[in-house]
């Protein structure tokens, strides 16, 4: 079946940018000094987060760019140019810019095991990395140590293993950008299914003189959704019938079925949802004595903050959802199973978490964006003034604006996150009504967080 949404590569220009092998090269080649730099200065610069490239690039600039910009409107397009896995790619690849004949690649040959095949890993990495979050933001040689560990990481498998499986099973990062990627209004698809299935080699997925297999060991035609899309173009480079294309489409299209739906990232909509409104609660809050709690790692009272924060992640709030969905399937006259309705109507958190994200970042990044012309001129906090800007002062961006933007935005999360569940309901042949309870949780959500903010 022929698509008819707006094709973006039917245009020459940018058919040429997008499959050209400089293009992604260049944008790596960008990232990966700034990537490293800010390793170096966290290693050896100053132990002030705020004067500190490495933690304002990354933890501010960088998750500003993000959340507010690159997963909302342009999916995973990140994951195409993150440096992350650009050493390990260029290593496994032998080759920095053109591809090898045959797509030929240099590894070990593992293959990664069947049962961590999901983004549990991906859930746990986070969690992992959430935990310890506050020591992470201000920190600047712990920060550096994680990204070092990271690019490590990626290094190893990408040696060990086929293709991206870093990308696509380990990141932590990753796994939040898949997820809500679903939301973008873009998306990687194959033209006409009819010419996949009579194209016996499969180039797309297998490579060929012309470029690599799908590095996100994702076959083009079987792709329904972002989420495991990482946007390399590859096979783009290698479809030899000109079959596969970048389209806009309505902005959460992937979620409009439940078709597909499984635990994994169901737990992961719960862990993104649940960190957004810890890390509300315990970095903005008025309540100095979580900070504290969360700083203090190894003391009682981490041990403490720690186990509620795990809690909250992995009981308390799917629990609570769980309570909601059990009641969700007696008014649908218990149709399908409890698993099945739990799992369907985790999604509708999808565009909730997003927009608490979002919130949470105004907040937080716009009021410290300022040390960011600081760190530029004097990235390692030594007395340096390479572009004047070093004694430049803290200055609150959006002072005073931010509530009027948060509010909006998570009341725009919160109704396309009714829709969802109405949705979702329509879709399992039951009465309406039977939304009501997941309705009524996203709803206390987003009261919970507004009353934080306003």
């Amino acid at each position: 079946m022929t698509r008819t949404k707006l094709e973006l590569t039917r245009f020459p220009s940018v058919k040429r940018l997008l499959t050209s092998r400089w293009v992604p090269w260049t944008l790596m080649a960008i990232t990966l000094p700034v990537f490293l730099l800010a390793i170096l200065t966290g290693l050896f610069g100053t132990p002030a987060g705020s004067r500190n490239f490495g933690i304002i690039f990354v933890w501010i600039v960088w998750w500003a760019l993000l959340i507010l910009v690159m997963v909302p409107f342009a999916g995973r397009l990140w994951c195409a140019v993150c440096p992350i896995p650009a050493p390990g790619e260029w290593l496994q690849r032998r080759a920095l810019v053109q591809s090898r004949p045959g797509g030929k690649l240099f590894t070990l040959g593992g293959k990664f095991p069947r049962r961590l095949k999901n983004i549990w890993l991906q859930n746990a990495a986070f969690l992992a990395v959430a935990l310890f979050s506050v020591v992470i933001l201000t920190t600047p040689f712990v920060s550096a140590l994680v990204l070092l560990f990271m690019i490590v990481l990626a290094m190893a498998t990408s040696m060990l293993f086929e293709r991206r499986v870093f990308c696509r099973y380990i990141c932590p990062v990753g796994g939040f950008i898949g997820l809500y990627s679903q939301v973008a209004p873009i998306e990687v698809r194959v033209k006409d299914m009819a010419v996949c299935q009579s194209h016996v080699e499969k180039t797309c997925y297998q490579g060929s003189d012309a470029g690599y297999g799908c590095p996100w060991l994702v076959y083009p035609a079987a792709l329904d959704r972002n989420t495991y899309c990482g946007m390399c173009m590859e096979c783009m480079k290698t479809c030899p019938h000109d079959n596969v294309g970048i389209f806009l489409r309505a902005p959460g299209k992937d979620l409009q079925t439940t078709q597909g739906r499984r635990l994994d990232e169901a737990y992961k909509a719960f862990i993104m949802l649940t960190c957004a409104l810890a890390y509300s609660i315990v970095l903005l809050g008025p309540w100095s004595l979580f900070k504290e709690s969360a700083y203090a790692v190894g003391t009682l009272a981490w041990w403490v903050y720690a186990s509620l924060f795990l809690a909250a992640n992995l009981v308390i709030v799917p629990g609570i959802f769980f309570a909601c969905t059990t009641f969700a399937r007696k008014l649908s006259y218990n149709k399908f199973s409890l698993r099945r309705t739990f799992v369907e109507y985790a999604y509708v958190l999808v565009p909730l978490g997003l927009v608490a994200w979002a919130a949470y970042t105004i907040s937080f990044v716009f009021v410290n964006f300022s040390y960011a012309w600081q760190v530029v001129s004097d990235p390692f906090g030594w007395g340096w003034n390479l572009f004047g800007t070093a004694n430049w002062t803290w200055t609150p961006y959006l002072a005073g604006l931010q509530t009027f933007l948060q509010i909006p935005i998570l009341l725009v999360g919160l109704i396309a996150a009714i829709g969802m569940a109405l949705r979702t309901a329509n879709s399992q042949g039951v009465p309406r009504r039977a939304a009501l309870p997941v309705v009524t949780f996203c709803a206390a959500f987003t009261v919970g967080l507004l009353w934080l903010y306003v």
